[in-house]
């Protein structure tokens, strides 16, 4: 059976390299409440992302996208706004998992920091990684493995386990 993932449509935000845990859920609000964190991811870089972001957004970033510490909380911030899917040219192991793991789809694609413009309506098919630029190139990201498609096209790791526990079988490659 194959995972079933619509193709996420939307606008890019782009963004440099090295953008850090510390960016995206920066220390002074970590324990402020929701609200009041969310206004406050990336505000260092970009401070029109978190008040103009819309839902089914997507994020483009060059290298090393989620370096720093291990916040969990990070990729959870990006989803909170509504972003729908990471483009970047490569992220820290430990974000990738992290935002796989509540379910944020995270794709490493060559070169796209280059190709996509700020503001730019992209396309990207999470399952076969084409990211489909709006002059309709499409380029090429690596292929998420089909545990993590699993994950993904179950919510997340969470939501996952519930439906593992009330005895349905997740959505599986």
């Amino acid at each position: 059976m194959s995972v079933q993932f619509p193709t996420l449509r939307g606008k890019a935000w782009l963004l440099g390299d090295n953008i850090s845990t510390d960016l995206l859920s920066p220390g002074p609000y970590v324990h402020a409440p929701n609200q009041e964190r969310l206004r406050h991811v990336l505000e260092a870089v970009r401070p029109d992302f978190a008040p103009q972001v819309q839902s089914g957004d997507l994020v483009v970033a060059g290298r090393n996208f989620g370096c720093g510490s291990s916040r969990e909380s990070a990729p959870q911030h990006l989803k909170d706004l509504g972003v729908a899917a990471v483009v970047a040219e490569s992220f820290s192991r430990i974000f990738a998992r992290n935002a796989i793991a509540i379910g944020l789809p995270v794709l490493t694609c060559a070169g796209v920091r280059q190709r996509v413009r700020d503001a730019e309506e992209i396309a990207v098919d999470v399952v076969s990684g084409a990211v489909v630029l709006s002059d309709g190139t499409a380029l090429a990201a690596e292929r998420i493995p089909s545990e993590m498609l699993t994950v993904l096209s179950n919510g997340g790791i969470v939501p996952m386990l519930r439906a593992i526990a009330q005895g349905h079988a997740p959505a599986a490659e």
